[in-house]
């Protein structure tokens, strides 16, 4: 098919070039030909995803693949029960991640419906309707108010066609179309008035015109192959588990090998004991509950957001919102309301706000009468039905409390010269006025109404105009027009009778002026604020629309993405093909504002903040801001006036369509990331005090706990302590933090360091346990009993002293007596829950002969608490030196 751009050529050219006739359209014998050749007018359909592919991508995890080794490890170490929780752990993350992957759309699927099931075309001379996958280019296609575009195709008759191709191009404003040539090359799609593209909406009149492409060479088949050649980046929470998976195995490798080497020299151990013993630590050293943990908070964080009017379709993505840096945002339903709207207006030689009242003054009644009579709007119960900007009109007018139904009962039109872009005017001839004339109401662009105005009426006086009077009129409207306020203008005049000519000529002449109305579609009203809150938190937030450069500018100055003298910050997606790449690459953060972008723009800045490392969540509601969706860090569809194509491409969809629901689920993503962190340092100390103390007891000859002990302190002391601190509450000037970026891991931060030192501290205690229950025994007379006594104070002491170590990683440098440390009922009752675990197995009989522990008295209870106690003395001086040190420097 032919590349050519169709908008600057003939009519009869593009006839020409598909052997097609005005007249009668492609012949029977022809369409047969075309659909060899050209195949369906549809959208290919995407490979999709089995089940089982789902459940296997779920085990390429590093971190997974680690546990499953670790498992078969302890099946063959004979540890059973190790096993088979390590595997449960495992299988609970797949079905997570298969059951997430299944919620989600289609996107390119999503495409495919939106296409129209049937379409009118001409062939042999005769309109026919035929299923719109049978189109072929060629074909002439009949368009009417109310359809939608089934292909591509350049339109060849035009009758006041008006276009919706917001989904497309992102402008909110119906666009009015022509079949001139349009003479200038690389127009925008928004600027393409002679075309028609598929899946757009016909809002009025109606049109011919030939299809120059179908199915996958159509601009919405260019996003589907855009979407089905981009690929998805991993979450900065995947690269982090991913990362921490090889740091930990790598680590744990190197110490069961240190260990297994040691033990052989010493010749303490045969080869086997120590390759067992080496393997059981190994298997300790895990974090086989991280996994779960992680996607355990994620899905508290999804339910959360879930009610904040977020709604998460993947997981990973609610920590990814956490890191965000920059927010690319489409303006058209995202930062305005996508809904026309009267916001200033221009009677007795004055501009007022919408807000001023004009119901007593007879001038600017006059103005709203002609706003209502010159309109084509249907009032239904269900509301407005017609072009957004007539519909505002009639909003405007009910506002100030015109009794339309009555007007309309009074003065019914009576005769008509519809809009054309030709004229850019609209008039109508409505019944008889209360003085008993026929009321002829003309409006339409300053510009063209002004050139037919011989009169202007202000405070209910008609005077003559003079060249000064329409000089300041247009400056007006310029002045306004710079406000990115869409401008039309009002006049009437009276007739004895219903002119017998209904043309231009004869009847839009001799005008009185009335007025102008300005437009707009308005910023949502709590988006300024929540654009000051990402600045606030270290985010940009930056336009990305299909909009005319003005537009733009005006909405984003309003907003306070722009400053008023940042003009240089703004560029249209024509300048922006200027630009080379790397060149764009390294100035990407000068711009804040791109007006008149197509599809690949979009992508294209998202992947030049990317190269800079940063991470960018992206928000649309149309087609064609899908591919840039998908593309993003983090894609962000909007749930109410979002295409199903644009949720199918996200990570994220807003049931509100409020941009201040992105700024909340930032927060929300930034709460689970440093909850995730609490939890890791949780574990990880702790399973490093485990591997600290079984390889020192080795290197001593002391007796080593038994695999059941150390399965039970993983299992009771590290799940529910660990699951709590993801419901832990957001620490205080949290969203006043700078995003931490993608380099930032799980170990930052301080967490890293912590982890080793308190891991270490609490090996030390528990060593310091043994080594005094050995050295002052309460049973002298039995070896047995004093290493039994040593291992059981030990175990406790290891398992209670890691419930109390769960209370100062709540922050890695605050007091614990400084951030509520039980304001988490969830938490404090998991601890108790622990707690009680951990003295069950102790205390009650016949459990503590299964873990080969003894009943401790008083004494050996009291020495066991305060070593346990012992470890938050310690943390709080270590950060009360941290904070200090930190102040000075």
């Amino acid at each position: 098919m032919s590349k050519n751009n169709y908008y600057n050529q003939e009519a009869n050219n593009v006839l020409k070039e598909f052997s097609s006739n005005s007249n009668n359209g492609l012949k029977k014998e022809q369409v047969k030909g075309l659909v060899e050749k050209y195949g369906s007018n549809s959208l290919k359909e995407q490979k999709k995803t089995t089940f089982f592919q789902k459940l296997i991508n779920q085990f390429k995890d590093f971190m997974i693949a680690i546990l499953a080794v670790a498992a078969v490890i302890a099946a063959v170490s004979n540890e059973l029960v190790d096993a088979v929780f390590i595997l449960l752990v495992v299988i609970l993350n797949a079905v997570f991640g298969v059951f997430q992957e299944s919620r989600a759309e289609n996107a390119i699927e999503s495409l495919r419906k939106m296409s129209t099931p049937n379409a009118n075309v001409k062939r042999d001379g005769k309109v026919v309707s035929i299923s719109a996958n049978d189109i072929v280019p060629g074909d002439l296609v009949i368009l009417e108010a109310g359809d939608i575009v089934p292909a591509d195709m350049r339109l060849i008759e035009v009758n006041s066609l008006k276009i919706e191709e917001a989904a497309l191009t992102g402008e909110s404003v119906p666009v009015e179309k022509t079949a001139k040539v349009l003479s200038k090359d690389d127009l925008p799609l928004g600027d393409r008035q002679n075309m028609a593209f598929m899946n757009t909406n016909v809002t009025y009149g109606r049109a011919v015109g030939v299809v120059v492409a179908t199915g996958m060479n159509t601009e919405v088949g260019h996003i589907a192959g855009m979407l089905e050649n981009t690929e998805k980046s991993s979450t900065p929470l995947q690269e982090n588990l991913k990362k921490l998976g090889k740091t930990l195995t790598y680590a744990i490798i190197a110490i069961s090998v240190v260990l297994f080497i040691i033990g052989i020299s010493s010749g303490a151990e045969s080869w086997v004991n120590m390759l067992l013993t080496a393997i059981s630590i190994a298997v300790a050293a895990i974090p086989e509950g991280l996994p779960a943990i992680v996607t355990i908070t994620l899905a508290l964080g999804t339910g959360r957001l879930a009610k904040k009017n977020a709604l998460m379709r993947r997981l990973a993505a609610v920590e990814t919102l956490g890191s965000t840096e920059v927010i690319g945002s489409d303006k058209t339903g995202t930062l305005t309301q996508n809904k026309m709207t009267v916001e200033k207006y221009l009677v007795n030689g004055k501009v007022e706000s919408s807000d001023h009242k004009f119901a007593d003054d007879l001038t600017a009644n006059k103005l709203g009468l002609v706003m209502a009579l010159n309109n084509d709007t249907k009032m239904t119960e269900n509301g407005l039905i017609g072009d957004p900007t007539e519909t505002a009109l009639i909003s405007f007018d009910e506002k100030q409390k015109v009794d339309l139904k009555q007007l309309f009962a009074k003065m019914p039109r009576v005769a008509e010269i519809p809009f054309d872009s030709e004229r850019k005017l609209m008039t109508t001839v409505n019944g008889k006025n209360s003085v008993g004339k026929y009321f002829i109401t003309v409006k339409g662009a300053p510009d063209e109404l002004l050139k037919r105005v011989k009169y202007f009426e202000e405070n209910g006086l008609v005077k003559e105009v003079n060249s000064d009077y329409l000089d300041s009129l247009l400056k007006i409207n310029h002045d306004l027009a710079k406000q990115a306020l869409r401008v039309l203008a009002f006049a009437y005049k009276e007739s004895d009778t219903i002119p017998a000519v209904l043309k231009s000529e004869s009847v839009e002449n001799d005008l009185i002026f009335i007025g102008f109305v300005a437009m707009i579609d308005p910023e949502r009203p709590e988006v300024a604020r929540s654009v000051e809150e990402a600045h606030q938190a270290g985010i940009r937030t930056i336009m990305i629309t299909g909009d005319h450069k003005d537009t733009a500018s005006a909405i984003a100055k309003r907003l306070g993405i722009l400053g008023n003298n940042e003009e240089n910050a703004v560029i249209t997606g024509s300048e922006l093909d200027q630009i080379p790449e790397s060149a764009f690459k390294k100035d990407v953060d000068k711009y804040r504002v791109y007006a008149r972008v197509a599809p690949e723009h979009k992508v294209r800045i998202v992947k030049a903040w990317q190269a800079k490392n940063k991470i960018v969540a992206m928000t649309g509601d149309g087609v064609n801001d899908a591919p840039a969706l998908k593309t993003a860090d983090i894609g962000v569809a909007m749930g109410i006036t979002g295409t199903e194509v644009s949720k199918g491409a996200s990570d994220m969809v807003l049931a509100d369509d409020n941009f201040a629901t992105i700024v909340n689920a930032v927060k929300e993503g930034r709460i689970v990331f440093a909850n995730i962190q609490k939890a890791l340092q949780y574990l990880l100390s702790s399973n490093w005090a485990e591997v600290m103390t079984l390889f020192i007891m080795t290197i001593l000859g002391w007796n080593l706990f038994a695999p059941v002990m150390i399965l039970w302190i993983n299992l009771v002391t590290d799940t529910f302590p660990a699951i709590a601190l993801g419901l832990e509450p957001a620490e205080p000037g949290i969203m006043k933090r700078k995003p931490r970026g993608k380099s930032t891991s799980f170990l930052s931060g301080g967490i890293g360091y912590a982890i080793v030192w308190q891991g270490i501290v609490q090996s030390l205690i528990v060593l310091s346990v043994y080594a005094l229950a050995i050295s002052f025994p309460d049973h002298p007379e039995s070896q047995l009993l004093i290493h039994r006594d040593a291992l059981t104070m030990s175990f406790v002491t290891l398992g209670l002293m890691q419930l109390v170590n769960a209370f100062n990683v709540k922050s890695v440098y605050k007091s614990i007596f400084s951030i509520k440390p039980f304001a988490n009922k969830y938490f404090n009752g998991a601890i108790l829950l622990s707690f009680l675990s951990m003295a069950v197995v102790v205390l009650v009989p016949g459990l503590n002969s299964a873990f080969h522990v003894s009943n401790l008295n008083s004494h050996q209870w009291i020495i066991v608490i305060l070593a346990s106690l012992s470890i938050v003395l310690i943390v709080e001086i270590v950060k009360l030196i941290q904070r200090n040190l930190f102040s000075k420097s």
